[in-house]
This record gives structure tokens, sequence and C-alpha cells, in this order.
């Protein structure tokens, strides 16, 4: 079975940004005096911005319109890279390596205005035969929405394509879509043993390598 494309989750992947994406969400809690839940950052990784932004008022409690949280988001997070943005190791060497020989795709959960800019400031925007933001789907991660659609873009078999993700809910978005993942877990919120058991672990992109791809298929 030869191996159709990569498709590469963005944030946590390839940018070290789930942090960020945390880090504002509290800060706007923070500011309206509502307490931060333990399962909040768990709950919202992953989602869309229509999703997460009707949970941070309907689950976080922020005294604002859906509209006006995801809004205030945004804007924080495009503030945050315009300070720069973080890559996580091996990340830019990882996209390169891999679109040598296969098409590659981003799906991620951020929206179209942060994959553009965080894609163009790594220099691989070029390599991308598609990029989807699951706010163009009907549903976020962990839905397959994303992944399906991006595999559409590119015209592949999901059962021929791999996803590279490091959350949860975006192995499950893959899994769910029917692709093979290689996870590279984060520091930040990590899966669980369970679903990297369904996975391909590797500790770093730097060992996402032609011989290791090329024998998941």
């Amino acid at each position: 079975m030869a191996l159709d494309a990569v498709i590469f989750d963005l944030d946590g992947t390839l940018t070290d940004t789930e942090e960020v994406w945390d880090e504002v969400r509290r800060g706007l809690a923070a500011e309206a005096g509502i307490p931060w839940g333990p399962d909040d950052t768990r709950a919202m990784m992953g989602m869309s911005t229509q999703e997460w932004s009707h949970y941070l008022t309907e689950s976080v409690g922020l005294p604002m319109t859906p509209e006006e949280a995801a809004r205030a988001t945004v804007q924080g997070m495009a503030t945050k890279y315009l300070e720069g943005i973080q890559l996580m190791p091996g990340a830019v060497e990882a996209v390169k390596r891999m679109a040598e020989r296969y098409p590659i795709a981003i799906v991620s959960s951020s929206p179209r205005l942060l994959i553009e800019t965080a894609t163009e400031v790594m220099g691989v925007a070029d390599l991308l035969r598609a990029t989807v933001s699951t706010e163009e789907v009907d549903r976020g991660k962990p839905a397959p929405d994303g992944y399906l659609r991006a595999c559409e873009l590119l015209g592949v078999r999901p059962g021929h394509t791999l996803a590279v993700e490091d959350t949860h809910n975006g192995i499950l978005s893959a899994l769910n879509a029917g692709l093979e993942v290689v996870a590279v877990p984060g520091r930040f919120h990590p899966p669980g043993p369970q679903i990297l058991e369904r996975t391909t672990v590797i500790p770093n992109l730097d060992e996402l390598t032609y011989e290791l791809v090329e024998s998941l298929f």
C-alpha cells in the first residue's frame, strides 16, 4: 500500500502555540473575574472557532457574545504572533522533507488568518497543496471533517494518508477519518496512553523520516 500524502496539524505540532491559546483565553476569563475550570483547557483543544467561542460564553461564562469572544481571542493571538512564533524543534525541516516526496497539507483548528500567518513566517506556505481550517467544515476536531476535507482537496485516499498530530482530539480526528497517525506528544496536555496506542509515537519531528512513514503503509 502506497502513501498518498502527509497532513500536518499546526498548533502544538509545528508551532509551539497551544499554551499561548490557553494563556489568551484564561486572560479573558481573568479580566471578567471568572474562574477557569479544571477541564476547560482540554475541552477546547481541537475545537473550531465557532465551537470554542460558544464554549467560552456558555461553559466558561464570559460576559460577551460568541462572536465577541472569538474576535477578542483571535486578536490576542495575532498580537502574540507578531511578537514572534515559537516553532517546534525540527518543524520546518520536517515539512520540507515530506514535501520532497509527497503532497502535503495542514488541517488546523486555527482561523485561516492565523494559519496563513504562521505558514508564511515558517517559510513553507508555497509547499502546501491545501490548508483547511476547521472553521470551514461542519465540525471541529475530534470529528473527522477537517481531515476528510483535506483529503478531498488533495485528491487522495484517507486510508493511504498520514496525519501528524500532538493532541488527544487531533489524533481522534485523524483516526476517525481513517488516516494513519504519527503522534508527537507535546508537554502541554499530552494525549493519554490509550489513544497513543493507536498511533506511531515519535519524540520529535526530526524522527519523521522517509523510512518511518513508508514503513506504515
